[in-house]
């Protein structure tokens, strides 16, 4: 059985986090913060030996990866490899517009007004299919549309032939996607009511297709 150690992080900090709007497949700049994060994240990771770096394909992830390899002790010939089965939950119609509002609207039916109301009393699973059922649209992925894709990425990773047992793999994430690995493959363990923090790391073993969690947003 071939052991991957992830380090899962989320990217820098961007305009769209400052300004409230929902960040799925949309994209926005790094702030001089969030540069400046990543170059904190690539500080504290400089000396762990990547194999190989993984990101979504939006500019978001790979500017924080290129990042924190750049700030690597030992990462001359690894090359960053971008996929959009990493990227965020899609949020269909919804993307770019103010969080508030969009709560608002994907909690009405339940006579709830916030993301905090929302998953403190339905799962990250369940808000999906809301959101999805609240899309004018209906183009917002439901929750068996954003496991196939994320699914995907990490067969990605796990059928990499240059990757070996033991090896470290660079993955760049984003917010609710590490919240939505934890509700999965977290047993419960961790608060999923606690985002991760923009440049955070979150560390992940994964073995056979299976995800364990070792540490969250550190």
């Amino acid at each position: 059985m071939t052991k991957l150690n992830l380090y899962v992080v989320r990217h820098g900090q961007t305009y769209f986090n400052i300004y409230n709007k929902l960040q799925g497949w949309s994209n926005a700049p790094l702030t001089e913060k969030g540069i400046q994060g990543a170059v904190t994240t690539g500080q504290k990771l400089a000396n762990i030996h990547f194999s190989a770096a993984y990101s979504s394909d939006t500019t978001r992830a790979q500017d924080t990866a290129n990042i924190i390899l750049k700030e690597n002790n030992s990462a001359e010939g690894v090359t960053l490899i971008t996929s959009p089965f990493i990227r965020e939950q899609f949020y269909g119609s919804f993307e770019g517009d103010d969080m508030d509002v969009v709560w608002e609207k994907v909690g009405a039916p339940y006579n709830m007004h916030t993301f905090k109301e929302l998953v403190e009393n339905f799962s990250l699973a369940k808000i999906r299919e809301l959101m999805k059922a609240a899309d004018p649209r209906h183009d917002a992925e439901n929750n068996t549309e954003y496991w196939q894709r994320v699914e995907q990425g990490f067969t990605l990773i796990a059928n990499n032939p240059e990757l070996h047992d033991n090896d470290n793999v660079l993955l760049i994430s984003h917010g609710n996607t590490i919240l939505s690995l934890l509700e999965r493959y977290g047993d419960g363990k961790f608060d999923t009511r606690v985002r991760p923090d923009n440049g955070s790391v979150t560390k992940m073993e994964l073995a056979d297709g299976d995800l364990t969690i070792i540490s969250y947003n550190q």
